[in-house]
């Protein structure tokens, strides 16, 4: 076999069928869309339209909704991390941040890091550098002799807010006292 001899199998690709061109085609004319009708006309969109029915997106009750602002970690257990280290996948001399736990392949997803969560035995001394811990994995790698680096929090928007007004007080009293 030669490259310019490979070829698809008999009837892989199949042309698309061109409707209204002719009554020979066997699709001219309504081109299968039959007579008449909202169906046959162009630009008709009646997704979930159960012909005056209640649709069912609409009969269906709702729960719940989804945060704009919330967080997306990687969540991983403890338990996990002691046997990756236990089987060498991970460095335990090495501070063990997103990235490795990415590498070792337990922290998927998680756009906003990792968040690190106490199920499960815990004996290695690691240093951690993560987003966010709970109480249970904060005291487990503490009572283990490891850290954990969480990073600085930033201010909320009301702390902002407020010290900008506190700015602009001191301000206009420094202006009034200067005339």
């Amino acid at each position: 076999m030669k490259l310019n001899e490979i070829r698809d199998n008999p009837g892989a690709r199949k042309s698309r069928m061109r409707v209204g061109r002719g009554i020979g085609s066997g699709k001219g004319k309504t081109a299968g869309r039959g007579q008449k009708g909202q169906k046959s006309r162009s630009g008709v969109a009646i997704k979930g339209f159960e012909g005056g029915q209640m649709p069912l997106h609409m009969r269906l009750p709702k729960r719940g909704f989804n945060n704009p602002f919330g967080k997306d970690f990687a969540e991983v257990n403890l338990g996990m991390i002691q046997n990756l280290v236990d089987a060498g996948a991970l460095d335990a001399k090495a501070v063990i941040d997103h990235a490795a736990l990415k590498a070792a392949g337990v922290a998927r997803g998680g756009k906003d890091g990792v968040r690190l969560l106490g199920k499960g035995e815990f004996t290695a001394k690691l240093s951690f550098k993560v987003e966010g811990v709970s109480k249970g994995a904060l005291a487990a790698v503490e009572k283990a002799g490891g850290s954990v680096e969480l990073p600085a929090d930033k201010p909320s928007e009301h702390e902002k807010k407020t010290a900008r007004r506190e700015v602009n007080k001191a301000t206009k009293a420094a202006m009034i006292a200067a005339k």
